[in-house]
């Protein structure tokens, strides 16, 4: 027993927590306790470390094949908990498998089976038609945010996969939503739940900034411009309408990103990288960042179109105050637009633009991002990066952003003044 205490808290302490939550701490116990677990949890509390923990606790060291399986609805969610897995340094070998990913990646990852697997129902579930590895060992099975998948399509992956997966003892489903059916194939008998949904998101406010156009773009620019150096998420119902907003904002000289369904693949996960080292502050996007994706602590989130049911409002509110920190969400309206009852029965502030916070300016420079050709596979190390840019670069301590290092390529902040001379260098 203590040899797993001690083996947590060196996980802590490399992913800077000092304690796990309540829900964390009860999600913990129930995992190492029963054999269906259904975890209900608010967007932000730490979901996907209350279920990492105990299962890497139970990993067996000596066993070479594939031992948990985790089923995400979208590659973002996937990569996010990959790269948790990862920062946690636990020595096990993860990996996540997605459509959009070379099927070939898939296979080579194979030759050396890792420990987890996470991916989507569509790729997970091929590779199981194609028998790519083995499943005898898999006893345990993630369903994270089971009812997204349910929701956008995967039912019948799911059921096939659940059936191709014979040896399964513990199951664990999570959600952020207590508006859930667990469809009967996925099995549960008895399943323990906890439910920390009642919690609610503490110390998330609800404001309302009144626009004088039904348009709300200068409304939205202006928002913008008063919270600049704070990250932020604005969210819109189209895809359409967010390259008219991106177009806006470019003219107002305000950098940010897009992330929304019908992206390439790497456009999508590059606006994450930017937008997580500080090269964008805002990012605009659908429904499809409401949930699921790998961000920075976010200190408010915009609807710029206001949401059509109370679960999109849940979910995209989700990505601010998260962890018990503070957070705002700004719903713009329109003068002579109505609310919706969810909202109005919250009853938010009204307030003006000059009522938003102004932010402190936190550094005299903005960051730029520069790619590397050259990742884990070609044994480079973060800190291999780090010397690289310190000695070479002759950057300062506090002049070196995030660095994020993939499989085949790396991704590095540094101060934008400076970014033509380091490539040169």
């Amino acid at each position: 027993m203590s040899t797993s205490i001690k083996n947590q808290q060196a996980i802590l302490d490399k992913l800077g927590i000092t304690e796990l939550n309540p829900m964390q701490l009860e999600a913990q116990h129930a995992i190492h306790s029963n054999d269906e677990v259904v975890l209900l949890s608010p967007t932000g509390t730490g979901k996907t470390l209350a279920f990492l923990l105990p299962i890497i606790a139970e990993l067996d060291e000596t066993c070479q094949d594939i031992q948990a399986i985790i089923i995400v609805p979208s590659r973002e969610l996937s990569i996010q908990i990959e790269h948790v897995t990862r920062e946690m340094g636990t020595g096990f070998k993860v990996n996540a498998f997605y459509g959009g990913r070379s099927f070939n990646k898939d296979r080579q990852d194979l030759n050396h089976p890792p420990a987890i697997l996470m991916g989507t129902p569509g790729r997970i579930g091929d590779h199981l038609r194609r028998n790519t590895f083995n499943t005898e060992k898999i006893t345990t099975l993630v369903l994270d945010e089971f009812d997204k998948s349910l929701e956008v399509g995967f039912e019948s992956q799911m059921k096939e996969i659940i059936a191709l997966l014979p040896n399964i003892k513990k199951k664990i489903l999570t959600s952020a939503t207590h508006k859930v059916v667990i469809p009967a194939f996925i099995g549960l008998k008895k399943p323990k739940f906890i439910d920390y949904l009642a919690d609610g998101v503490s110390k998330l406010e609800v404001k309302v900034i009144l626009s004088p156009s039904k348009d709300k773009l200068e409304t939205l620019s202006d928002s913008l411009m008063q919270l600049a150096n704070q990250p932020g998420i604005v969210f819109c119902n189209f895809k359409e309408t967010i390259q008219r907003v991106s177009d806006y904002l470019k003219r107002k000289g305000i950098a940010h990103g897009c992330f929304y369904g019908g992206m390439e693949q790497n456009d999508r996960e590059r606006a994450l990288i930017k937008f997580r080292n500080g090269s964008h502050q805002v990012l605009i996007a659908t429904d499809l960042a409401a949930r699921g994706i790998d961000v920075p602590e976010i200190k408010y989130i915009i609807h710029y179109h206001l949401p059509l049911r109370a679960q999109e409002f849940t979910h995209r509110n989700g990505r601010t105050a998260r962890m018990h920190n503070d957070g705002t969400a700004y719903v713009l309206k329109w003068e002579k637009e109505s609310l919706p009852d969810f909202i109005e029965e919250i009853h938010p502030k009204v307030i003006d633009i000059d009522d938003l916070p102004i932010a402190e300016i936190i550094r005299d420079f903005e960051w730029e991002t520069l790619f590397i050709s050259g990742g884990r596979r070609d044994k480079i190390s973060k800190g291999d990066i780090a010397g690289l840019f310190f000695k070479q670069g002759q950057l300062e301590k506090d002049e070196l952003g995030n660095i994020e290092l993939m499989h085949d390529c790396a991704f590095v902040a540094v101060p934008k003044p400076k970014a033509n001379a380091l490539i040169n260098c």
